[in-house]
C-alpha cells in the first residue's frame, strides 16, 4: 500500500534477488503464481471493475511460521521478499477464450548445481477462481470483506484508492513438487518461476532454458538469487 504508514508500506517486490533477512527458520516458501497488472474502476469509495492488462511471472515468497497474527504479516515482511519478472505479456481479454488460456506456469530450486521441480506444472486456466469468477470476486471482496481471523477489514485501505494507478495482483499459487513440500528457502538457492505459452514449449523447453540467458518468446520467466 504506497505510502501506508505501517509495514504495509514497505515495497517487497524484487526482479533479480530474494532477501531472506536472517529468517530461514521461519521456513520460508516461493509462492509460483501469475501476476496481473490491472486497471480498476473507481466509484464512490468502491471497485466496480477490474481490467487486468499484463501478466507475469511472480513470486509470493511467504513464511510458514504460524504466530496467529494477521495473514498479511506472513506476507509483507520486508524489501526484496517478493519477485516479478520483467517480462510483461499483454492480455487480449481476460476470458476463456483469451491469451491466458494457453499458457502453462512451471517453477524450479537450483541446489548445490542440480535442478529440482519446484512446483507442479500447471495450466493458468485450471486456478479453481479465474477469469470472470476472479475478478468477480474479487470485486466484492475488496468492497465487503470485514476483520475475521486472519484477514484484514479492506475497506480501510481502498478509501484513497482512486489516487493510485493501478493494481498487481497475484492470483494464487500451484500445488508443490513433493521436493517443494519438503524443502525451504535457503540462501545459496536459485528460483526460476516461467509463465509459458504451451502450444509453443514443452515442459523440457523450458528446463533446458533454465542455464540460458536466451530469451524466449511468448514466456515471462523470473528469476531470483536467494541471499
Amino acid at each position: 500500500m504506497k505510502g501506508h504508514d505501517s509495514f504495509l508500506g514497505t515495497y517487497p517486490i524484487s526482479y533479480d534477488v530474494l532477501s531472506t533477512h536472517n529468517r530461514e527458520s521461519d521456513k520460508l516458501q516461493a509462492e509460483p503464481e501469475v501476476a496481473l497488472i490491472c486497471d480498476f474502476v473507481y466509484e464512490n469509495e468502491k471497485v466496480i471493475d477490474i481490467i487486468p492488462r499484463y501478466f507475469s511471472a511472480f513470486n509470493d515468497c511467504s513464511l510458514r511460521f504460524q504466530d496467529g497474527n494477521k495473514l498479511s504479516t506472513k506476507k509483507n515482511w520486508g524489501i526484496n521478499t517478493k519477485g516479478i519478472s520483467t517480462d510483461f505479456i499483454e492480455i487480449d481479454n481476460f476470458s476463456e477464450t483469451g491469451i491466458l488460456s494457453k499458457y502453462h506456469l512451471s517453477s524450479f530450486i537450483k541446489r548445490d548445481g542440480k535442478i529440482h521441480n519446484y512446483g507442479t506444472i500447471s495450466a493458468v486456466k485450471s486456478y479453481s477462481y479465474f477469469f470472470t469468477q476472479l475478478k468477480d470476486w474479487m470485486i466484492n471482496k475488496f468492497n465487503t470483506q470485514e476483520d475475521c481471523g486472519p484477514l484484514e477489514e479492506l475497506g480501510q485501505f481502498m478509501k484513497n484508492a482512486k489516487d493510485a494507478k493501478g493494481m498487481l495482483i497475484a492470483a494464487g499459487a500451484t500445488a508443490y513438487s513433493e521436493f517443494g513440500k519438503r524443502n525451504f528457502l535457503k540462501k545459496g538457492d536459485e528460483l526460476f518461476i516461467y509463465v509459458y505459452n504451451a502450444r509453443v514449449y514443452s515442459h523440457q523447453n523450458i528446463i533446458n532454458n533454465i542455464d540460458s540467458n536466451t530469451k524466449l518468446p511468448e514466456c515471462s520467466k523470473l528469476y531470483q538469487l536467494i541471499v
